[in-house]
């Protein structure tokens, strides 16, 4: 018989027993900011010297790769701070990227104009894929349905499979994103998302809940990442890791330059993934992701806790009455009523593993693959 711990939170971070698979030292302090100290040192207290090298030699290979071609990398933005940024640095580099955004239907227009004014300023293409909205709300329903936790995996694997697609369209094997150790690099506790790869997952859960069968949908399994990743040699690469990462500096830039407007947390250019994670996450899964992102930037020295502390004060919203807009907005996208939502929350959730997954031979496939040639990628 498993016992219930009792709440704690940790003395360095603000991770707490929220997260099932947290444990604690004799001074309280959690292993999810000490396993991403461990993990990142060599990134983040990298020698100027150093890092200057790395990131010379890594341009100089995008260069060479691309010459002849009309890109020479493939960078995803959002909207948000991290993508902006790569995207602002790459051209300062002299590389010629493809900006590749995703239209889920959720867009807020704050996120429209801050890639609107970055494309333009920096004469960059832009490519956008717009995802059919009908098939992407059934998809979306089918989710809610289920009871699991990570509807954004919709979004995150069709953000995976375009990017793949349109790499393999222009001959670029890089694919730069905004994913970093100094602002996301502390792994996501057990049970708080789910594997991004699994297609058969998506299929799954479509199938069951209102026969939504994979049309437009731009899907990618395990068998896809094997192909793009090992095969072709297609990769992504937390761009930003090369640099010396400062997002408070970062947003003064952005909003200098580029007349940027910043969200009041991470990721939330998305009006769904700000209600997501502002309310749905919290209210129904008990999960705040707010905390891991504010005890990354603790633990990467970017923030005191006494601020990050500050930032959990509250609900994840600048205000009560932002939350109810976006909560009207969400119903009346979905065509729910309040009845809906409030019988949505109250229910318990229901493993993604209930459902047909991939998850087993992801697992399999790179357990073998390691076993071959004695790494992980």
């Amino acid at each position: 018989m498993s016992l219930v711990k009792s709440y704690q939170m940790c003395t360095r971070c603000v991770m707490d027993t929220s997260a099932k698979d947290i444990d604690f030292d004799e001074e309280g302090v959690c292993n999810f900011c000490t396993e991403f100290i461990t993990r990142s040192e060599h990134i983040l207290h990298k020698d100027d010297i150093q890092r200057n090298q790395d990131l010379d030699t890594f341009v100089a290979k995008v260069k060479a790769d691309g010459k002849g071609k009309q890109y020479d990398c493939i960078v995803g933005v959002s909207g948000g701070v991290d993508s902006s940024w790569v995207l602002v640095q790459v051209i300062e580099l002299g590389l010629r990227p493809l900006a590749v955004h995703m239209d889920n239907g959720w867009n807020s227009e704050l996120a429209q104009n801050n890639i609107a004014n970055l494309v333009h300023g920096l004469n960059v293409d832009l490519y956008t894929h717009v995802i059919e909205w009908d098939e992407y709300k059934s998809l979306m329903q089918a989710f809610f349905d289920a009871d699991v936790i990570d509807v954004e995996l919709l979004y995150d694997n069709a953000t995976l499979g375009v990017n793949y697609r349109l790499a393999a369209q222009h001959g670029v094997k890089y694919i730069l994103s905004g994913s970093n150790l100094a602002t996301e690099g502390m792994k996501m506790p057990e049970g708080w998302n789910w594997f991004k790869f699994d297609k058969r997952n998506i299929k799954a859960i479509g199938a069951k809940f209102g026969n939504v069968r994979l049309s437009t949908f731009p899907a990618i399994g395990t068998l896809g990442y094997i192909w793009n990743e090992v095969v072709r040699k297609r990769h992504w690469y937390p761009f930003l890791d090369y640099l010396d990462f400062n997002k408070r500096q970062a947003v003064e830039v952005l909003q200098r330059d580029f007349d940027y407007k910043p969200y009041p947390y991470k990721h939330y250019e998305s009006i769904f993934t700000r209600f997501y994670q502002g309310y749905i996450l919290p209210k129904k899964f008990g999960v705040d992701k707010r905390k891991v992102h504010l005890s990354t930037l603790i633990a990467a020295g970017q923030m005191s806790r006494i601020e990050a502390l500050k930032g959990l004060e509250g609900i994840a919203y600048p205000s009560e009455q932002e939350l109810e807009d976006d909560k009207q907005y969400f119903m009346k996208k979905m065509g729910w009523k309040k009845e809906q939502l409030t019988d949505y929350i109250q229910r318990p959730e229901i493993n993604h593993t209930v459902y047909l997954s991939e998850k087993k031979f992801w697992d399999l496939s790179f357990s073998a693959y390691k076993m071959l040639f004695g790494r992980d990628k």
